[in-house]
């Protein structure tokens, strides 16, 4: 029967549909053409190169670029910091988010005032946003250290000291992070049939736990799942704020990836050698995503 099917021709009206689906799909699959995977060629056959931003030639080096990489510590400085930022902005805007999107989900009254408020630094400017934050983090009249004056503590240089300055740029990140989450946590949460529920209760499930442990979370499963892959790729792709408001200073202490990439790139004019690091930036994105799928997506999909 397959042999048979395999050789029925192709009916004018199947031909013609493909034709148009095609034309339809020709806009899209062009720009993904243009804008993306033609300069991830281009970045990737620039790796390779001594190319400068203003020279007219260049050369091919092999993997010279890549091998730079390895002995220079300003790169392994920048991987560690974007290690250490991911690693404190995507699960605690996770948790903050899911905690928020459940209490705004049990509220009856207020729930469009409060999914506003909560996303609005989604909406904001982060660069506009910045002299506020430099107010706050201020060691001596920002909100934040005269709050901690009050209960006795002496708050520290926020953004101006090694140890503290990736944690207050940590601070900004799950802020910016959070409300965007809380957005996509409401929706899986709309999403659970209520009838579930119900039928937990029946089954003992009487408090408010035993709801969130039996129903919701396995239920947010798939939405957890996005969500963290999303909150991973903006971690790791943090830039506003560092140029904004540290420069990657003090010491290098808040200099990440892409910082380092765009220093490089279009300030010391070293594309090829830049491209090379965007190469790697890009392949540790692709490997995240591949181990985050392989260990969790197996957990949240039962079929």
């Amino acid at each position: 029967m397959a042999s048979i099917a395999a050789d029925m021709p192709i009916a004018p009206a199947d031909r013609r549909e493909a034709r148009i689906a095609w034309i339809l799909a020709a806009p899209a699959i062009t720009l993904l053409f243009l804008f993306i995977l033609l300069p991830t060629l281009a970045v990737i056959i620039l790796g390779f190169t001594d190319f400068e931003l203003g020279y007219g030639g260049f050369r091919f080096v092999g993997f010279e670029n890549y091998a730079e990489l390895i002995g220079d510590r300003t790169f392994r400085r920048s991987l560690w910091n974007t290690a250490i930022y991911t690693a404190i902005v995507t699960p605690v805007s996770i948790v903050l988010a899911l905690a928020i999107a459940l209490l705004i989900e049990a509220e009856t009254r207020a729930r469009a005032f409060f999914r506003t408020v909560y996303f609005l630094p989604v909406a904001s400017l982060l660069v506009a946003m910045a002299t506020v934050w430099q107010f706050l983090f201020h060691p001596t009249i920002g909100p934040i250290n005269t709050f901690l004056g009050y209960l006795g503590i002496s708050g520290p240089n926020w953004l101006g000291a090694s140890g503290t300055v990736l944690y207050g740029l940590s601070i900004i990140g799950i802020w910016q992070s959070v409300g965007f989450n809380m957005v996509l946590f409401l929706a899986g949460l709309t999403a659970i049939p209520r009838e579930l529920y119900a039928a937990a209760e029946v089954d003992g499930a009487r408090s408010w736990f035993d709801r969130f442990r039996l129903v919701t979370w396995p239920m947010l499963g798939p939405t957890t799942l996005f969500v963290t892959t999303i909150s991973i790729i903006n971690s790791v792709k943090v830039f506003e704020t560092v140029k904004t408001l540290t420069e990657g200073g003090p010491n290098k202490a808040s200099e990440v990836l892409l910082f380092t990439i765009y220093q490089e790139g279009f300030v010391y004019l070293r594309v090829g050698y830049a491209s090379a690091m965007t190469v790697v930036f890009l392949a540790i994105l692709v490997v995240l995503m591949f181990l985050q799928y392989r260990v969790l997506d197996r957990k949240v999909h039962y079929a």
